[in-house]
């Protein structure tokens, strides 16, 4: 007889198309700190998983059908996220944005009658965390109206409209080898790669962030049950 595990489950999902990617590092540690704070981590790599973000016939929404029958592999994604309590999607910012592949995720997975069109998403109470990794340095003028751009896309254009009874955008800066920045005429500057000590000591403050936006997100949710 299996035992149930009664568990919460969070739903990692990482948006990058390596493996050897600091996304990809920082998704994994995000999956240790909610491993350790109890959770049962189920890890969703769109490109690992061969993910395919274009939306097709079979998976446009039927305005006149709320419970359409859309495609297996949507169908298998939709499931992951009912069976998640949590959802904490770890990505590059692109164009102050979320990366295609994720997007299209959004796109056909959070379709009309799941996320939207009923009186209740099925998505309802649900939590997510939005962990962007942008290459702009910590004092970089643009850096708050990025996190503005994705606080407002994400959570107030996505997850409230979807039901999510809170979302959080945790803008992790500094992510490149060599620091970059937009100066006041709009030139971008680039600097050079750090390396050795320095580097060292800016992927652990890097990773410190990283854990830091999690377990403010776990602790949230463990005063909210």
């Amino acid at each position: 007889m299996t035992q149930h595990d009664s568990r919460a489950t969070a739903l990692v999902v990482v948006a990058h198309h390596r493996t050897d990617s600091l996304t990809a590092h920082t998704a994994r540690r995000a999956a240790a700190r909610l491993e350790a704070a109890g959770y049962r981590v189920d890890l969703l790599d769109l490109h690992a998983e061969g993910f395919d973000p274009r939306m097709n016939v079979a998976d446009q929404p039927d305005w006149g059908d709320r419970e359409k029958r859309y495609s297996a592999e949507v169908h298998a994604h939709m499931r992951r996220i009912l069976d998640a309590d949590a959802v904490v999607a770890v990505f590059p910012v692109y164009w102050q944005s979320v990366p295609a592949i994720l997007k299209g995720w959004i796109d056909r997975v959070w379709n009309y009658g799941l996320a939207y069109g009923r009186s209740e998403s099925r998505l309802a109470g649900k939590r997510i965390l939005w962990l962007g990794l942008a290459g702009a340095t910590a004092d970089d003028p643009i850096v708050e109206g990025m996190r503005t751009v994705l606080e407002t896309n994400l959570s107030e254009g996505i997850a409230y409209y979807c039901g999510f009874s809170h979302s959080a955008v945790g803008l992790l800066t500094d992510a490149e080898e060599r620091p970059q920045r937009v100066d006041a005429e709009g030139n971008l500057l680039v600097g050079d790669a750090v390396t050795g000590a320095e580097r060292e000591a800016q992927y652990a403050d890097f990773d410190r962030r990283a854990e830091e936006f999690v377990e403010k997100f776990t602790a949230e949710e463990s005063a909210a049950a």
